[in-house]
């Protein structure tokens, strides 16, 4: 085998190893080689892209698979190519460095994500290809963090919501609920206060509960998946009958919680508040409210060289490249700027279940 290594590597920008909009990755493609190889092409590639998949059975040995892509971006750069007669580059026996330096379009792309069927992907990709030989590959994930959509309607602007409910089985009278919050978007790490006002007419007493879930929806050929997961839950004293109170908490949202995804067609991660009113012996009235979740302050990243408008890659060769039909060991690097960059993968979310999940399917324009 004379590729004994073939990977690709990039540079981090700030301590959380996150990348935003617009925002420029320098790395390296490594080629180890334990003799003179000759070699076709060399291709760089940057590419975003969501994906779902998920089975549905319909009965004994009955079922169907539902899936969707999406691309957001899939730009590629030609390396090294054709540059001799015989349409082959030369590469000496040791070690070859190429560095590359792109930048991620800075436009509204959706965040890193994953669950078990769907996910969306941000990655860099190198494809080495020789005559007769199968197509070489190497690829790295890089963690995306959307920049906060700051247009998203009702944002910033008071949520207000109110539930009546008449009691006739095992009671009588009634039950009124008002809840206010301050707004709709919240960053991550910050606290929120939500204020419950609870009259209760009824013969029996209710106990007010808070929760704050997330709700994961997955959307293929017409079709909708839906998981939910409570995050945070908080019980209060019960509300005696012909009784009334004003019941206000202040939650504050787990700094490692994702932020929403509102903006893919195919993967929404959406988060909600629920109130509701447990009362013995009858459906327990509930009230629930969007919460928008935005990525905290972004970190300040390292200084990156200039970058032009389009995004894309920004340089290949080094300032004093040779001709053409000179061995590509003129791209070669010190060592030193070659060492691997560990890479994490996006969080999960199990961290934060406290409770069990449910599932369901249902069409798209079913009641959410």
């Amino acid at each position: 085998m004379t590729i004994t290594n073939f990977s690709i590597e990039y540079d981090a920008i700030n301590s959380t190893n996150t990348f935003s909009n617009g925002d420029t990755i320098n790395g390296r493609v490594i080629v180890e080689v334990s003799k003179e190889s000759r070699i076709q092409s060399l291709i760089f590639i940057g590419q975003g892209i969501a994906r779902v998949r998920w089975t549905e059975h319909y009965g004994q040995n009955q079922h169907r698979v539902y899936w969707a892509d999406e691309k957001y971006y899939d730009v590629k750069h030609h390396i090294l190519r054709e540059a001799r007669q015989d349409g082959t580059e030369v590469l000496g026996k040791g070690r070859h460095v190429f560095p590359f330096s792109f930048k991620i379009p800075d436009r509204k792309i959706p965040s890193s994500f994953t669950a078990s069927i769907g996910k969306i992907v941000h990655k860099l990709k190198a494809e080495l290809k020789q005559s007769m030989k199968l197509t070489k590959k190497a690829k790295v994930h890089f963690t995306f963090e959307s920049k906060a959509d700051m247009d998203i309607p009702g944002l910033m602007e008071p949520q207000y919501s109110c539930k009546d409910k008449s009691l006739k089985l095992f009671g009588s009278g009634t039950i009124s609920m008002d809840v206010h919050t301050k707004q709709m978007g919240y960053k991550q790490g910050e606290a929120f206060q939500v204020t419950a006002e609870i009259n209760n007419c009824s013969s029996r007493s209710v106990k007010p509960k808070f929760i704050l879930y997330e709700k994961k929806s997955f959307f293929a050929q017409g079709r909708r998946r839906v998981c939910t997961n409570e995050i945070l839950k908080e019980k209060f004293e019960a509300v005696e009958s012909s009784g009334k109170e004003t019941v206000t908490k202040v939650i504050n949202i787990p700094r490692e919680l994702p932020p929403s995804i509102l903006n893919c067609s195919i993967i929404k991660l959406e988060y909600r508040l629920k109130v509701h009113l447990d009362v013995k012996c009858a459906s327990d009235p509930e009230i629930k409210l969007p919460i928008v979740i935005l990525p905290a302050s972004e970190v300040p990243a390292k200084k990156q060289p200039p970058a032009s408008d389009d995004f894309g890659f920004e340089a290949f060769a080094s300032p004093k490249e040779a001709p053409r039909n000179t061995a590509p060991q003129r791209l070669t690097i010190p060592q030193q700027h070659a060492a691997p960059l560990p890479v994490e993968a996006p969080p999960t979310y199990a961290t934060y279940a406290m409770y069990p999940t449910f599932i369901e399917s249902d069409k798209y324009h079913s009641a959410l």
